[in-house]
């Protein structure tokens, strides 16, 4: 859906919020079915790193395993961003570190450090506060361009137990700390590190617990390539695809 004349977010028309955020380009919706649909459509027309699209309200946003969602008009962050990263070891923990470096942006305004639940999911104390989507498109062997999705609620939805940001958290600020975050995790290089590992066990929301998927057995965190370990009986597992689900989860 194009941009209406005249939309603003908080009051930010996409001009000040491209000149707030320093990115090339920002496109903002009143509504749309799906930020990543419209970034993918951009990218696909050579939009550059760091384009934004940014919308009020969205009415079948994408998650993980085709899963569809709408939201509410002002109760949440959703946003899309395009990069063009080139290192494969890179994109192969980016969901992760994408959630390492938005936990960090979003600790002041959640009350508590947030925690991490593999592969890309944001928790509070209150339930779960957002969720990471990482779509890449390819030129062959090469990424050509990646969309990074991510829902963030700024207040409790209706129709689900969820947390949300604490009351009265400024959607204009949260994107100044957020935007960046993303941008820079996008930016890195490599497998995780030592320090980065160490901080995703300091927020593990799954470390220690039993699960069931996507192996039978206790979580006991991840490798530098993102991989879920899980001690089973027959011996440690990494598991580099599907869903964590705990052992008391319905």
């Amino acid at each position: 859906m194009p941009p209406a004349a005249g939309i603003r977010y908080d009051g930010a028309d996409a001009a000040a919020l491209r000149d707030r955020l320093a990115l090339p380009r920002v496109e903002l919706l009143e509504h749309v079915s799906s930020t990543m649909d419209v970034a993918h459509d951009l990218a696909a027309a050579g939009a550059p790193a760091g384009t934004l699209v940014l919308a009020d309200r969205q009415t079948a946003g994408r998650g993980r395993a085709g899963r569809r969602w709408a939201s509410a008009s002002g109760a949440g962050i959703w946003l899309t961003l395009v990069e063009r990263p080139s290192d494969l070891a890179a994109l192969d923990v980016l969901s992760l570190r994408l959630g390492l470096h938005a936990a960090r942006a979003l600790d002041p305004w959640a009350g508590e450090p947030l925690r991490l639940k593999w592969p890309n999911d944001l928790y509070l104390a209150a339930g779960k506060l957002g969720g990471i989507l990482v779509e890449t498109r390819w030129r062959g062997a090469r990424p050509d361009w990646v969309a990074v999705g991510i829902g963030i609620n700024v207040r409790p939805p209706d129709d689900l137990p969820a947390a949300a940001l604490r009351p009265g958290a400024d959607r204009g600020a949260v994107l100044g700390a957020l935007v960046p975050a993303l941008r820079a995790a996008a930016a890195a290089r490599g497998p995780l590190g030592a320090a980065e590992l160490a901080a995703w066990n300091a927020r593990d929301l799954a470390l220690g617990r039993p699960c069931r998927a996507p192996a039978s057995g206790v979580v006991a965190g991840i490798d530098a390539r993102g991989a879920l370990i899980v001690h089973t009986a027959a011996g440690d597992v990494a598991c580099r695809s599907g869903s964590l689900v705990f052992q008391e989860d319905a």
